[in-house]
């Protein structure tokens, strides 16, 4: 199937009794059975079914059945939210000792959550992305997953996740990608060597910001080695589906980081017009990236669809229907970047991206609020920076958006 017919049909299941076209909601937390044997062969993996939304939920199993089939992979797991997913597919096989090697342009909160994790002896090795050598050189005995976002958030930077592969596995060693602002639209990375992909379905999976929630998906075709990594030394007799088995069978049953049947329904419309919000974004943020470049001389417009940008050859080689939804622009200061954000009026303030409407944020002091000075800079966050998610609306009137309130700066 072409890309927006899979979003319809891919992993669904026609056969709902009821002839719902969509799944319905399970809204229950338990599950009831014929007899106790039943129930304890589902609680022992030993027979199919459902006992506990926590483990496994109709609608939710439906979902990810979905997105299963949208990335390519063997299976899906979801979770209450993206980030929920990047610390269940990380700490699925990390132990005290063990390091990451990850891109250093990350979303603020996934900083964060590699600095929580050194308290339990897990460290983390910054990168610059795509600099080869600096990845080779930080490659240890103790490394045990390389991690990176596909485009940065807000740094757009575009990783090549063929060539990253390429030296992970020469290593022995997994790609763990997040994919959040690219999409499986743009590109599927696990057909380009990554062997695990992460999104934050709030985000354009969901479309309209109104369910927080995540997935991490098992491209099955990594050979877990059980001496590297031991936590998986009981599941490698499962083949493939060894990390997802061990993940299913421990952390996420134990953790409760589940995804709510509800989150599993609303991300199910929104996955249906995913490539039709995507074309029109990637497209409206073009145009506006280039608007506002010609424009606006003083300012400095980033966005990876542009020739000026410095990931744009990458991007134009590993992507495709687009360069993404983001644009990011540095406006002199942190307060003429206030003053701009409280002019706008179509767009909203306000910490998501991927919605149908634009959204526009000062990502210094908000998602990187936290982070270091240097991991600001690498991350490309600097105090007059504004990020903007753009939307589905008339790109006109985003252009008129924008000049009102660079005309009020002007008038200041």
């Amino acid at each position: 199937m072409n890309f927006n017919t899979a979003l319809l049909h891919a992993g669904v299941d026609k056969k709902e009794k009821f002839g719902s076209t969509l799944s319905p909601i399970y809204q229950t937390s338990a599950f009831y059975q014929q007899s106790a044997e039943d129930l304890a062969g589902i609680f022992s993996n030993k027979a199919p079914g459902f006992c506990y939304t926590r483990v496994a939920n109709p609608t939710i199993t439906n979902f990810e059945s979905r997105i299963t089939k949208l990335e390519g992979g063997i299976g899906t797991v979801a979770t209450a939210s993206g980030m929920a997913a990047i610390f269940s597919a990380l700490t699925n096989i990390l132990k005290s000792g063990d390091e990451i090697v990850s891109s250093a342009s990350l979303y603020g909160g996934t900083i964060d959550l590699f600095r929580d994790l050194e308290a339990f002896g897990i460290r983390t090795n910054y990168v610059e992305n795509n600099n080869w050598e600096q990845i080779e050189n930080a490659i240890n005995e103790n490394t045990r997953l390389i991690f990176a976002e596909t485009i940065g958030n807000p740094c757009l930077d575009v990783t090549d996740v063929d060539r990253l592969s390429e030296i992970a596995h020469a290593h022995g060693l997994p790609v763990f990608i997040d994919n959040t602002v690219a999409t499986a639209y743009l590109i599927r990375v696990l057909e380009h060597g990554a062997d695990i992909v992460i999104n934050s379905t709030s985000k354009y999976i969901n479309g309209s910001s109104n369910a927080i929630g995540g997935a991490l998906t098992d491209s099955g075709k990594f050979k877990w080695d059980a001496n590297r990594y031991p936590m998986l030394k009981d599941y490698v007799k499962f083949g493939p589906f060894a990390y997802l088995s061990r993940l299913r069978a421990g952390l996420y049953r134990n953790a409760g980081a589940c995804m709510a049947p509800q989150t599993a329904f609303l991300n199910q419309i929104g996955l249906e017009t995913l490539g039709l919000r995507m074309e029109r974004q990637c497209t409206n943020a073009l145009e506006l990236a280039e608007y506002l470049q010609k424009k606006y001389p003083d300012i400095t417009v980033n966005y990876p669809g542009l020739r000026s940008s410095r990931w744009h050859d990458i991007g134009e080689k590993e992507l495709k229907n687009g360069y993404g939804a983001i644009v990011t622009i540095r406006v002199g200061t942190k307060e003429r970047a206030f003053n701009l954000l409280n002019e706008l009026e179509l767009a909203y303030r306000l910490s998501n991206i991927g919605d149908t409407k634009t959204l526009v944020l000062h990502p210094a002091s908000t998602i990187s609020l936290h982070s270091t000075q240097k991991q600001k800079e690498d991350a490309g966050v600097f105090d007059d920076l504004i990020r903007i998610s753009v939307g589905i609306e008339d790109v006109e009137d985003l252009k008129e958006d924008f000049d009102k309130a660079f005309a009020k700066l002007d008038q200041a």
